[in-house]
């Protein structure tokens, strides 16, 4: 994230930075919307971030620019490039009709960094050394530099899969190591492709410059991959199998060494404390399967600010902050865990190998989705944001929302469902939410059209 443009990303400038209300370690999408979060609630924020040592490029879908944008992010999203092809190939089948926008990762980092600093957020160009905990918060110490140590009185940590694990309980996957080997070839069309193979699967891309990025993932324990100096002939000998993989290996060559790095889902079992929270793939890690690393990062980030602030102004709801933070990083990991569980399940031709029984039948056997039961909704006290902070408050959950709907467009859930758990059988739920909760007929015909569509009415209701 090299700015040259910015004085205060100089490391011979880095001295006076010596205090901070809250530091953000990692300026990757979590932590940069977490900083914009923080900052738009008046703290004083420091993130601390070094550039990625290696070129790297992600594919990301609409949903992940929305939220993006959502998040806050202007400079960062300036110039990025047009969706692209992206052909899939699972289980004997080819499907070439979705499109995914290739991104320079290093280029949109640098480009938080850029919206950080416009924002007024104090950005560190350096990697993070020790982290000590003290009697006041914690002390930052920086690994390429001799600057003064960087004093928190709250530490978020977002440096990713990277992240030390800090001794704190967590949930593994099946290990799983992806091999990514960089081919230079001619200058192309961007494009993308992913295949499934006897031993793993295969991600594709090739960037306009002629770069093309061959990535393979494999089980640790089953792989039986040989050493180092055999990688990139196994791996070639594997991607010359793959037809989908032929249009980018086609007058390129591999170049540099293979990068291994380890892509199994993890999930702390102690995101938060009373001075520190962890957040994107620093608290969860999903399967890169799914494609939606960023989103689920942003997920985890969006809600943080509001814990962390309710952990520095309302103490006493601390327990109620760390419960609503663990609660929804437990829930996201699980959701996305099981979508690539039944992405994994879909390919059948390999059953039996290893590589694909342990991944279709993790994390359990609970379906993605319910078919929501009517009789399953309850009104019960959980937390919710509201205006920055955590509080404790009325809510529906339902057999397929375990987290709770506190309010539909503004309208409170709970008394919806209370007036309508209590009505006579013979008045509509329509009229029932205009004479019961003064809704005007609009709103009650288009209120009952939800809850019906949604399954929180039959049509005995």
């Amino acid at each position: 994230m090299t700015d040259e443009t910015s004085i205060n990303n100089d490391l011979s400038n880095k001295g006076h930075f010596n205090r901070a209300d809250i530091v953000i370690l990692g300026g990757g999408p979590a932590g940069g919307a977490t900083a914009l979060g923080l900052k738009a609630l008046g703290y004083e924020v420091t993130v601390i971030a070094e550039p990625r040592p290696f070129k790297a490029v992600e594919g990301i879908s609409e949903r992940v620019l929305e939220g993006l944008r959502n998040a806050g992010f202007k400079l960062a999203l300036a110039n990025l490039p047009d969706p692209s092809p992206r052909v899939a190939s699972w289980n004997g089948a080819t499907n070439s009709a979705n499109t995914e926008m290739l991104i320079n990762r290093s280029e949109l980092d640098n480009g938080i960094c850029k919206d950080l600093m416009s924002a007024g957020v104090t950005v560190i160009n350096d990697r993070v050394g020790k982290v000590s905990e003290e009697r006041s918060g914690f002390s930052i110490q920086f690994k390429n530099s001799e600057a003064d140590p960087v004093k928190a009185g709250f530490l978020v940590e977002a440096r990713g899969r990277s992240a030390p694990g800090a001794g704190l309980e967590r949930l593994r996957g099946s290990e799983t190591v992806s091999l990514l080997q960089y081919w230079k070839g001619e200058p192309c069309q961007p494009q993308s492709a992913a295949e499934s193979f006897e031993d793993g699967w295969a991600w594709m891309a090739a960037w306009s410059d002629g770069t093309r990025y061959l990535q393979l993932t494999f089980d640790v324990a089953t792989a039986n991959l040989p050493d180092k100096a055999g990688l990139i002939d196994h791996c070639n000998s594997i991607l010359a199998t793959l037809p989908s993989a032929q249009p980018f290996l086609e007058d390129a060559q591999p170049t540099g060494i293979i990068h291994a790095r380890t892509s199994t889902p993890i999930l702390c079992r102690e995101a938060v404390g009373d001075n520190w929270i962890r957040i994107g793939d620093a608290a969860m890690a999903v399967d890169p399967l799914s494609g939606n690393g960023i989103f689920q990062a942003l997920s985890s980030a969006l809600q943080a600010p509001a814990v962390i602030n309710t952990l520095l102004q309302r103490p006493e709801n601390a327990a109620l902050a760390k419960q609503f933070y663990q609660q929804r990083v437990d829930h996201l990991f699980h959701r996305f865990a099981r979508i690539g569980r039944d992405f994994y399940a879909s390919e059948e031709r390999w059953w039996n190998n290893p590589f694909w029984a342990t991944r279709r039948n993790w994390p359990d056997n609970e379906p993605l989705h319910q078919e929501t039961d009517p009789d399953s909704l309850k009104v019960v006290k959980m937390p919710v944001v509201n205006n920055g902070l955590i509080e404790e408050h009325e809510v529906v959950i339902t057999n397929d929302q375990p987290l709770g709907i506190w309010h539909l467009n503004g309208i409170p859930m709970a008394p919806v469902v209370r007036v309508l758990q209590q009505k006579e059988i013979e008045i509509s739920p329509q009229s029932c939410l205009q004479t019961q909760l003064g809704m005007s007929p609009e709103n009650a015909q288009g209120l009952t059209r939800w809850l019906f569509q949604n399954g929180w009415l039959s049509a005995e209701n």
